[in-house]
């Protein structure tokens, strides 16, 4: 099957060489799948069946895990592992004698086996102030606390359905913020301080101007510089990273901003993008404490109030965004109206769309 494909060093090899045995004996065979329990799945086709136990991981891993890793799949998976987009290692085994010893061996030195079928899944995230340039909070840290937090819903799959959370450090959203249950993103609220003597000398003006999104920036011929027109600005960033002149970064006005309702698949209802629940929650490290139960609550409240198979988005357009904000006990203020130019699809236009005061 493979000889059709010449040998290359350019590009990653192909798939096939890189699949289990097992996989590869029951490739477009396959008869079912189960969960076995929450972090084991099993999957059986005619030639027999291949276990997929997933631990969690902190995204950021040393050289040293990474061989331990690797010894772990020599020992017990016939040297099969992988990596998952959510930052999970998974380990596959056609030994269903060799899944007990590799989970026990796994928990044993802190790695938690779990995450599969209804339950929270591992948080996606992305570099913070580990290494992004224009991080408005931090990745790694934000994200082990709330984690922390969560740790019992990871382990158990007697949710209402998948929980997924995603964390983002800027607007550019490499985390995946815009299409997921619960997301988190790094905010900031100060324009970008324009270093005129340092952009006119370093930065391509032409450049900086076509960066901005939404036209805030304009040439500033006296100073060799430019300006940004505050009104336009949307604090994203965009313009700092192609000048290091234009920092946007600050302590103070720096946060972190919460959405809900996000999701991927087109199973039971269309995909769709998350939207804003909580505009500004400040930084607050090492362990973030408001955030932390921020998202906690967004939690229980779907956990507590979801009908079974309900994501979080479904949970909410079924009771509304004004029962969805009174359950949450979160204030409706200007910033939660969607204004942006071409968002006029997305307006509640219903006779149905009210808020009362108490």
């Amino acid at each position: 099957m493979i000889s059709q494909y010449a040998p290359t060093d350019i590009g990653p090899p192909h798939y096939w060489d890189r699949m289990p045995k097992m996989s590869q004996d029951n490739y477009g065979q396959w008869q079912y799948h189960e969960k076995v329990k929450p972090g084991v799945l099993k999957h059986v086709g005619p030639a027999g069946a291949l276990y997929t136990v997933r631990a969690a991981s902190p995204r950021l891993l040393s050289i040293e895990t990474l061989r331990w890793f690797a010894d772990l799949a020599e020992k017990y998976c016939d040297g099969n592992l992988r990596f998952t987009s959510r930052h999970n290692v998974e380990f596959l085994t056609s030994h269903e004698e060799n899944v007990e010893p590799l989970i026990a061996e796994l928990e044993a030195e802190g790695w938690p086996v779990g995450g599969t079928g209804k339950s929270l899944k591992n948080l996606i995230h992305t570099q913070g102030w580990v290494h992004c340039h224009s991080a408005a909070t931090d990745a790694s840290g934000t994200v082990k606390a709330v984690m922390d937090e969560l740790f019992d819903y990871f382990k158990r799959d007697d949710l209402p359905a998948k929980l997924k959370i995603s964390m983002a450090c800027c607007l550019n959203m490499c985390g995946a913020v815009h299409c997921s249950d619960i997301a988190f993103v790094g905010v900031h609220r100060k324009i970008p301080r324009v270093m005129d003597d340092a952009v006119a000398n370093a930065c391509e003006i032409p450049n900086i101007i076509a960066a901005c999104p939404t036209g805030a920036i304009r040439p500033n011929p006296k100073a060799k510089s430019v300006t940004i027109n505050e009104e336009k600005c949307m604090y994203c960033g965009n313009c700092f990273s192609v000048c290091p002149s234009m920092p946007i970064a600050d302590p103070e006005h720096d946060g972190v901003a919460v959405f809900v309702g996000g999701k991927v698949s087109d199973s039971r209802t269309g995909p769709a993008f998350s939207k804003l629940v909580i505009p500004f929650i400040p930084n607050e490290p090492p362990r973030w404490d408001s955030l932390v139960a921020a998202i906690k609550n967004l939690v229980e409240i779907w956990v507590n109030n979801a009908r079974k198979g309900e994501r979080y988005g479904e949970w909410v357009e079924r009771i509304g965004w004004e029962k969805f904000f009174e359950l949450a006990n979160l204030p409706f203020t200007d910033k939660h109206i969607d204004d942006f130019t071409f968002s006029l699809k997305t307006f509640r236009t219903s006779a149905q769309f009210k808020f009362t005061d108490k």
